[in-house]
């Protein structure tokens, strides 16, 4: 089940005014007095075979990130994929391949793998989840929580990794959480606000932290509930005492160890900041082979 959401990550986000915006930022950050080292000992006609390999088990995300930026740095470099985005890479396996200036490659090469580093391991926690979860009616998405600039990709690595995408942005969606509550007055003030004040599609979703705010925000107008920071136990009394039609999320410093136990719960959804917040970078190298 897909959550309900006005507007989706792009299939291909570096094709949008984003990211060419955050490349240029990249670019200008590492490369805008150009590359003393190389420069110094590497004659400007030198041309070499080069890969990237995977130095820990990973679900790799970020080829075509990867192919784009040493293709700014020289449209002349040969960039091959040799595992697609999504597919699984064992250690020490080459995912991509290389052809060209010796120059340009070392000029792109932490870019290049800053980014797919990023996104492979956000992949790859994003599959772990995913398969503590298997056989379950749960899906794994992801939150608002990305660095910002990176949102786009954060949020397609999440895709590879076989998770969902959350809303995009504040525009994308009603989560009236516990702050719009307390601004609003009561569950009820803000859901019957959010109802006149919005277009019908959106789905109005509350965030509640017991089964009283539940049946509020249910019983006025609320077609999806975020329970935050709640045990197992107490999200399973919640769930069963809903209306079928109600879409069940919870959240809240849910781990690797403890998914399986949210996933029983009977909820639809567990969305993990941590997929994107907390990124432990997939390790991946790049060599010059001579």
């Amino acid at each position: 089940m897909h959550h309900s959401s006005g507007m989706r990550c792009p299939m291909k986000p570096w094709n949008t005014p984003a990211f060419v915006n955050l490349l240029n930022l990249a670019i200008a950050e590492d490369l805008q007095t150009g590359d003393s080292t190389s420069e110094s000992l590497i004659p400007e006609d030198a041309h070499c075979n080069a890969h990237i390999r995977a130095k820990s088990d990973c679900i790799v995300s970020g080829q075509a990130v990867a192919e784009i930026v040493f293709h700014r740095i020289d449209p002349s470099i040969r960039f091959e994929a040799s595992i697609s985005d999504g597919n699984a890479a064992k250690s020490g396996t080459i995912v991509s391949r290389l052809n060209g200036n010796t120059r340009s490659i070392l000029a792109g090469e932490r870019l290049a793998l800053n980014f797919m580093q990023r996104m492979s391991g956000i992949a790859t926690m994003t599959h772990q989840m995913v398969n503590r979860i298997a056989g379950t009616r749960c899906r794994v998405i992801d939150t608002r929580k990305t660095v910002p600039g990176h949102r786009y990709l954060d949020k397609y690595a999440v895709r590879c990794g076989g998770g969902g995408n959350h809303r995009m942005n504040l525009g994308d969606g009603v989560l009236i959480k516990d702050n719009h509550i307390e601004a609003a007055g009561s569950v009820k003030t803000a859901v019957i606000h959010a109802m006149a004040h919005t277009r019908h599609t959106l789905r109005i979703q509350v965030e509640v932290t017991s089964l009283e705010t539940a049946r509020e925000a249910v019983g006025a107008g609320a077609g999806a509930l975020l329970l935050d920071n709640m045990e197992p136990d107490e999200i399973r009394r919640i769930v069963m005492d809903l209306p079928e039609h109600v879409l069940c999320e919870c959240s809240g410093n849910i781990t690797l160890e403890t998914i399986r136990a949210y996933a029983e719960t009977g909820v639809h959804l567990i969305s993990v900041g941590a997929l994107t917040h907390s990124v432990q970078a997939a390790d991946l190298s790049l060599q010059i082979i001579r």
